[in-house]
């Protein structure tokens, strides 16, 4: 079971880099599913608006939010995170050069940089 701050961080993770080119039919549907799994309909609002705040900045704020919370993370929590959005982003077919930065940008905030590397190149 996942605290609300898990929850909002495991949300806000995906809103953001699903944003960072635009919100698709798939990423919105994909989103939704995983609020419904996570039993988190007001941490998906709550990250939905975070991000619609200010589209600009949405992601270098994440980032200072999710730093502060992320530091506390065992090493396995941090993996599962960055792998879980990695997955989730790739579900399209691809991903961009500016997604796959900003997952590289959070990789490293993170000391996982290692281990999203090894997951892009399988």
């Amino acid at each position: 079971m996942k605290t609300i701050e898990e929850k909002k961080v495991h949300l806000l993770l995906k809103a953001v880099i699903f944003h960072y080119h635009g919100l698709d039919e798939e990423e919105r549907l994909d989103l939704a599913k995983t609020a419904a799994e996570l039993n988190a309909t007001e941490e998906y609002q709550w990250a939905i608006d975070f991000v619609a705040l200010d589209y600009l900045t949405a992601f270098d704020r994440a980032r200072d939010y999710m730093n502060a919370i992320i530091g506390d993370y065992n090493r396995e929590k941090r993996i599962e995170l960055i792998n879980m959005v990695w997955m989730a982003n790739n579900l399209k077919g691809y991903v961009t050069e500016m997604e796959a930065t900003a997952m590289l940008k959070l990789a490293k905030d993170w000391n996982v940089q290692k281990e999203l590397i090894d997951l892009i190149t399988i």
